[in-house]
């Protein structure tokens, strides 16, 4: 059973910082593409980052220079640093995998970021 556990969530001002963490359950994180998502109030999801299994990254331009995301495969873990947060940062960032074996995805259960002005 594979499992995705998000950390890291919480109350900043805006221009602060965050680091969210989404540990994997199992063997197979490093076999696997990881990324970030977050919905905000009435908005529908939406992507934030990801990172491949080699570590390649991509970012929406609405977070690009803002947002850095990691992985460690020796801790099966995905990182989502985020700065020079705003207002509109706000939401419920959700950390997804996708096996590359199986093509499988997996959700975690969501971490609350707010971001005050």
């Amino acid at each position: 059973q594979v499992q995705l556990v998000e950390s890291g969530g919480g109350l900043v001002q805006a221009g602060g910082s965050l680091r969210l963490s989404c540990t994997v359950s199992g063997s197979i994180f490093a076999i696997s593409a990881m990324a970030w998502y977050r919905q905000g109030p009435g908005k529908q999801r939406e992507l934030v980052a990801t990172i491949s299994s080699g570590g390649t990254t991509n970012y929406p331009s609405s977070v690009k220079g803002r947002f850095t995301i990691s992985r460690d495969n020796a801790k099966n873990t995905v990182y989502l640093q985020m700065n020079s947060l705003k207002p509109e940062d706000t939401a419920v960032y959700y950390c997804h995998l996708r096996s590359l074996r199986t093509g499988a995805e997996y959700w975690g259960q969501g971490t609350q970021v707010t971001v005050s002005s």
